[in-house]
């Protein structure tokens, strides 16, 4: 099996669990499973979030999945548990679409981590 069709696959296999379990089956996007993944890292999963709080934490997710890749690193979390990151290199320019599937390909990484899916 070719690497674009597995993760074409485990990509959509992660889309049903997560939409099945969090929009009652209405298939979540990119930036609702980046959103939740921010949620995951904070670990402050049963609360209201505010706007400003929303674009911060669609933020620890990209790091977090970009780390792996060398982009970003681990520094510490603030005194409210927020965790932060550093950049250590910077992304290459990319086209919206090879954007997109190196987001799925981390996302994918990040769930097989966790064995949600395999």
């Amino acid at each position: 099996m070719s690497r674009d069709t597995q993760l074409k696959e485990r990509w959509e296999r992660l889309v049903d669990i997560l939409s099945n379990q969090f929009s009652q089956g209405e298939d979540l996007d990119l930036d609702a499973i980046i959103y939740l993944i921010g949620v995951q890292e904070l670990g402050k999963v049963h609360r209201e979030y505010k706007k400003d709080e929303k674009l911060n934490l669609m933020h620890i997710a990209i790091c977090r999945l970009l780390e792996p890749y060398g982009f970003y690193e681990f520094e510490f979390f603030d005194e409210e548990g927020w965790p932060h990151y550093k950049v250590k290199e910077q992304l290459p320019p990319l086209k919206a679409g090879e954007q997109s599937v190196l987001m799925k390909e981390a996302i994918v990484n990040y769930f097989l981590e966790r064995e949600v899916i395999d």
